[in-house]
């Protein structure tokens, strides 16, 4: 494996920089933030985090221009809500720095057409659709960008994004043997274990888009009144019985494992305290409306004074950029592009 023999910047001196980025496609949900952004703001202090609203990932589907601007700032306004420090971590809109777009380009010359056709995600996305983008074959090209810009040394995937990281390997390790040593090769991180948020109403999926099950699904930025209420009306098991069993109790299961993450215990020890599904379920929705109180408390005040949120994602912009820059430059020189 090949690695960069770039000078180290001064926010990497001493740790290990990881990467994450999110999609502003969708309000927040309680399983993205048990799922996943919770442990965001738990690496904070373990390591140089750089943490993206990738805005520019939304164009490789049709999208309402005024949705999308809307969608960026409120989930870049609840990332700092649920505790993202821009003290701890670089956190800004990839559409605010150049670099990654241009960077993009250098990848998608690195890239040959048979790699991004093998891409699982576009089979995926691009199947029974009228118009697919040209973007949404080549977008893996981009995410190699967002990542190599900063020198990454891990992210953290899941596995429906390990055949993407997979291939931003293969193109570092591609463009530095053909151009000399110019990016580092991230290594994939096993994400830390985090609750598996399944749908209230179909416990046998994800909880994620609200469209297709708006009961099953509880937003971050919900009402009290409406997080009791669906949870209140989640759906539940065959029996009477309280325990963690996934496969034969996948409704009963997620209660628990909504309740442990919320409480920080495994969901077997908190099946040990119920043997009836309704004060489990009243149990559920009082430490989710608690969990989700200072979040959205700190979401209104900073949604009373949005200056505050712009102040921050233009200072991580310029943060992610002196970074961004002198990765871009090295790769342009590389390539061999005429110096402006």
């Amino acid at each position: 494996m090949g690695t960069s023999s770039a000078p180290v910047d001064p926010y990497h001196a001493g740790m290990g920089r990881v990467f994450s980025g999110i999609k502003p496609t969708g309000p927040v949900t309680l399983g993205n933030y048990l799922g996943a952004l919770r442990t965001w703001v738990d690496a904070q202090d373990a390591d140089d985090c750089v943490y993206c609203v990738v805005d520019l990932h939304a164009l490789t589907v049709p999208s309402d221009p005024a949705q999308l601007r809307a969608l960026t700032l409120e989930l870049a306004t609840v990332l700092v809500a649920i505790g993202l420090d821009p003290r701890r971590c670089t956190l800004f809109v990839q559409g605010h720095v150049h670099e990654h777009a241009e960077l993009a380009w250098l990848m998608e010359c690195t890239a040959s057409v048979g790699e991004l056709r093998r891409m699982t995600q576009f089979k995926e996305k691009s199947d029974d659709q009228h118009f697919v983008s040209a973007g949404l074959f080549t977008y893996p090209a981009l995410m190699a960008a967002d990542i190599l810009l900063y020198d990454t040394d891990r992210v953290p995937v899941g596995d429906d994004q390990r055949q993407h990281l997979e291939l931003t390997r293969d193109l570092a390790e591609r463009f530095n043997s053909r151009f000399g040593a110019t990016f580092v090769v991230p290594e994939a991180a096993v994400p830390p274990v985090a609750a598996r948020v399944m749908d209230l109403q179909d416990p046998t999926r994800k909880m994620s888009k609200t469209e297709e099950s708006p009961q099953g699904v509880v937003l971050l930025l919900d009402e009290p009144a409406s997080i009791e209420r669906k949870i209140r009306r989640a759906v539940t098991d065959t029996g009477t019985d309280v325990r963690y069993d996934p496969v034969a109790k996948p409704g009963v299961s997620n209660l628990l494992a909504i309740l442990g993450a919320a409480t920080g215990r495994h969901p077997a020890a908190v099946a040990e305290g119920y043997d009836r599904y309704g004060p489990l379920k009243a149990d559920c929705a009082a430490a989710v409306v608690e969990l989700l109180r200072p979040v959205q408390a700190r979401y209104a005040e900073l949604v009373a004074d949005p200056a505050e949120v712009t102040t921050i994602l233009r200072a991580g912009a310029d943060k992610a950029q002196a970074v961004a820059g002198p990765t871009l430059a090295r790769a342009r020189s590389a390539v061999g592009l005429l110096p402006r």
